[in-house]
C-alpha cells in the first residue's frame, strides 16, 4: 500500500524538478561555462547549488506553498526589485572577477561557487510559485500526508540535480578544447543573460 501511495509524488517530483531545471536559462549557461573554464567538479558545485535551491524552493511549496504566495503577494514589487539587485550584485562581482585573473582558467573554490548559485536561484520568486502551482493542481500531492510529500520534494531535488549536471558534464567536455577567448566570452554572455534577467524582473515590477 505505501509503495502505491508515493508512486504518484515520487513521479510528480521527477517531473516538477525537470520542468523547472530543463529550460536553458541564465543560471545554465553559466553552470555550462562553469564547466568549460575549470572542469566538471566546480560545475557540479555549482549544479548542486542550484539543485539546492529548487530542493529548498520545493519544500517549501509542499509545506505551504499557497500561503507563502498569498503572503508574498502584496510585496511582489518589493520581492521583485530585491531579487533585480541580487542579480545585478551577482553579474557584477563575475565581470570583475574576470578582469581580476586576467583569463578563466583559474577555478573558483567549489564553495563560493556552491553558494553563488544558490544564491542566484534562491532569488527566482517564480519558482516558489511554479512548484506552488503545481501542489495546488496535483491532489494527489496536495492532500498527500507529510511523507509522500517528502518523496514528491526529494524527487523534484534529485531531479533537478540530475540536469544540471549534465549541463556540467556538458560544458566540462569543452574544457581545455577551446582557447582562453572562447572560455572568457562565454563567461561573458552567462553574466549579460543575468543582468538581462534582471532587467526583466526590474521591468515587470514597475
Amino acid at each position: 500500500m505505501f509503495a502505491t501511495d508515493i508512486v504518484s509524488p515520487l513521479v510528480a517530483g521527477l517531473l516538477a524538478g525537470w520542468g523547472v531545471a530543463i529550460p536553458l536559462g541564465a543560471i545554465g549557461v553559466l553552470i555550462v561555462d562553469a564547466g568549460m573554464r575549470s572542469g566538471f567538479r566546480p560545475a557540479a558545485a555549482a549544479a548542486a547549488g542550484v539543485a539546492t535551491a529548487d530542493f529548498l524552493y520545493a519544500a517549501v511549496a509542499a509545506a505551504a506553498g499557497a500561503a507563502v504566495a498569498a503572503i508574498l503577494a502584496p510585496y511582489e514589487r518589493t520581492v521583485q526589485l530585491t531579487a533585480a539587485a541580487v542579480l545585478v550584485g551577482v553579474a557584477v562581482l563575475g565581470f570583475l572577477s574576470l578582469r581580476r585573473r586576467g583569463d578563466t582558467t583559474e577555478p573558483a573554490p567549489h564553495g563560493r561557487l556552491y553558494l553563488r548559485f544558490v544564491a542566484l536561484t534562491s532569488v527566482n520568486p517564480a519558482t516558489v510559485a511554479y512548484f506552488a502551482a503545481l501542489i495546488a493542481g496535483l491532489p494527489a500531492v496536495a492532500n498527500a500526508p507529510a511523507g509522500a510529500k517528502a518523496v514528491f520534494v526529494v524527487a523534484a531535488g534529485v531531479a533537478s540535480l540530475s540536469w544540471q549536471l549534465v549541463l556540467a558534464g556538458a560544458g566540462a567536455t569543452l574544457h581545455h578544447r577551446l582557447p582562453t577567448s572562447a572560455r572568457l566570452w562565454t563567461a561573458v554572455l552567462g553574466n549579460l543573460l543575468v543582468l538581462a534577467l534582471a532587467a526583466r524582473m526590474a521591468l515587470e515590477s514597475a
